[in-house]
C-alpha cells in the first residue's frame, strides 16, 4: 500500500475528523427533525382544530376507524397526542439512556409507521394535476412521515446495539457507539 505524503495524510486527517463532526451534527438535527414535530403536533392534538383535522384521516382508513368507536374524536385525538409527546421526551433521553432509545425507536417505528399505512387508504394525488407524482394536501403533510420513520428505525437499532454490550452505558463509557457520536456531560443532543 502507497504511503501518502504528509501534505495528503493531513488532509485524509481533516477530512476524517470533520466527517466525525458532520455525523454528530446530522444525527442531532435528525433526532431534531422527529421531537418538534412529535412535541408541536401532539400538542395540537389536544386542540378543536386537531381533533377536527384527523377526522378525515382516521375515518378514510379502515384500519384507524375502531378508534373513534372505542374512544370518540376527542378520546382518539388525546391518546394520539399523548404518544407523541412521550415519544418526543423518550426520543430526548435516547442519547443517555440506550433503554429510551429503544422505547423512543419503537414508538417512533409503529407511530409513522401507521401514518405512512394510511398513505394506502387515503386519496394522495393530486387528480387536478395528472395524478401520480403529483402530491395533494393530504399526500404532502403525509410523506415527510417516511423520513421520520427511518429515523425511528436507526435509532432503534443503534439503542439495541448499545443495550447488546456488556451492562449500561453511561455517558463516560459507551461501548458499540461511535466515538464521534459520544456526548460528554457537557454537551447536549438537543
Amino acid at each position: 500500500m502507497p504511503t501518502l505524503s504528509p501534505r495528503a495524510e493531513g488532509f485524509a486527517q481533516s477530512a476524517r475528523d470533520h466527517a466525525g463532526s458532520l455525523k454528530v451534527a446530522g444525527r442531532v438535527l435528525a433526532v431534531a427533525g422527529v421531537v418538534l414535530p412529535l412535541l408541536m403536533i401532539g400538542a395540537l392534538k389536544f386542540t378543536q382544530i386537531e381533533i377536527d383535522a384527523l377526522k378525515p384521516i382516521i375515518n378514510g382508513t379502515p384500519w384507524l376507524a375502531w378508534l373513534y368507536a372505542v374512544l370518540g374524536e376527542a378520546g382518539a385525538s388525546y391518546l394520539l397526542g399523548t404518544v407523541e409527546i412521550i415519544t418526543a421526551a423518550l426520543f430526548i433521553a435516547s442519547p443517555w439512556s440506550a433503554r429510551a432509545g429503544v422505547a423512543a425507536g419503537a414508538l417512533g417505528t409503529v407511530t409513522f409507521g401507521v401514518t405512512c399505512s394510511t398513505m394506502l387508504a387515503l386519496p394522495i394525488w393530486e387528480d387536478g394535476s395528472g395524478g401520480f407524482p403529483w402530491l395533494n394536501a393530504t399526500g404532502s403533510f403525509l410523506i415527510k412521515d417516511l423520513a421520520l420513520l427511518g429515523i425511528s428505525l436507526v435509532v432503534l437499532g443503534e439503542s439495541l446495539a448499545r443495550l447488546a454490550g456488556a451492562g449500561p452505558i453511561s455517558l463516560g463509557e459507551a461501548r458499540e457507539f461511535p466515538a464521534e457520536a459520544r456526548l460528554s456531560p457537557r454537551s447536549s443532543p438537543l
